[in-house]
């Protein structure tokens, strides 16, 4: 099958040659007229991690340039990612695609002359690592991760935010919903719309632990929900019910704003119309504790 670029000049000889009037030239040329724009991919060399320095690494992929083998490794990358019209990258290479395309709003365009590759090849990879690393990790976050908050682990956790001055000494996260904003969307405008923010957006919630980590993730769901309808939706009470337990059978909970109900595994600040000294001091200890933890969120939009 002849590329678009052969019909073009094919098209031309014919127009040239008085093969084709003009009418039918401009017809043709605008049927057979490329979506893809054809950058001199071919120009640029192919991607050489060890080319690259470790500030280039730093910019392009947020990791540094030692870590970049280290997480390909934990991340059970394969060594080779192969498209479906044939094209094959290096796991690596793969892998450094789909940072460089998460860590800065880019188009594909934009890594042309990083990786030496046509935009569709791009495209299709970037998409492969990423459907893989999901396929493969996704339920670490995305169901209750028992390597992550076993019964010592929560004991660990829930030690270290009581010597961060928290009052409650069973707490071991903290849940809140994340609010990601979007283009306003040409329909569902409503559904999408958040009213506090005051923008179109996606919805997150998430569980984070003392030790930066997110241990739970539920989303994306529409702008406008409400953090206790996430809450009832991401099944997070019966998971907490089910495990959220020390050692010696205690029960455990997550700290979370006013949004959500008070559960025995889910705590929140004091609501009362008057609130007395112990309850302020209370609801603020929690909340300097709570802001801490929670300035992960503001990394990853920082990084990502």
């Amino acid at each position: 099958m002849s590329s678009f670029k052969q019909v073009q000049d094919d098209l031309l000889i014919c127009y040239c040659e008085n093969i084709i009037s003009d009418e039918e030239y401009f017809i043709l040329s605008d049927l057979y007229c490329p979506n893809n724009l054809d950058l001199p991919y071919d120009e640029y060399p192919l991607f050489d991690l060890e080319s690259m320095s470790n500030d280039e690494c730093i910019t392009e992929f947020r990791f540094e340039k030692s870590h970049l083998p280290l997480l390909a490794d934990v991340l059970q990358i394969p060594p080779m990612f192969k498209c479906p019209q044939g094209s094959v990258a290096d796991g690596m290479e793969a892998l450094c695609m789909l940072y460089k395309r998460l860590s800065y709003p880019c188009r594909y365009a934009d890594m042309v002359h990083r990786f030496g590759r046509p935009i569709t090849v791009l495209s299709m990879v970037t998409n492969q690592v990423l459907d893989f690393i999901y396929d493969t990790h996704g339920r670490r976050i995305l169901q209750w991760n028992h390597d992550l908050l076993n019964p010592r682990s929560l004991e660990e956790y829930t030690y270290a935010v009581s010597r961060k001055g928290a009052p409650l000494d069973n707490c071991f996260g903290f849940v809140d919903g994340t609010v990601r904003p979007i283009t306003r969307p040409g329909e569902n405008q409503r559904v999408l719309y958040n009213g506090h923010k005051r923008v179109h957006a996606i919805k997150f919630q998430s569980v984070a632990l003392p030790n930066g980590l997110i241990a739970n993730m539920f989303g994306p769901v529409e702008g406008r929900k409400h953090d206790a309808g996430m809450l009832a939706d991401s099944n997070l009470l019966a998971n907490l019910q089910a495990f959220a337990f020390s050692r010696v059978g205690d029960p455990l909970c997550i700290y979370g704003d006013p949004a959500y109900p008070l559960r025995v595994h889910l705590q929140a600040p004091f609501r009362n119309a008057l609130l007395t000294p112990q309850m302020e001091a209370y609801n603020s200890s929690m909340s300097s504790v709570r802001s801490s933890v929670e300035w992960l969120f503001g990394d990853i939009v920082n990084y990502f």
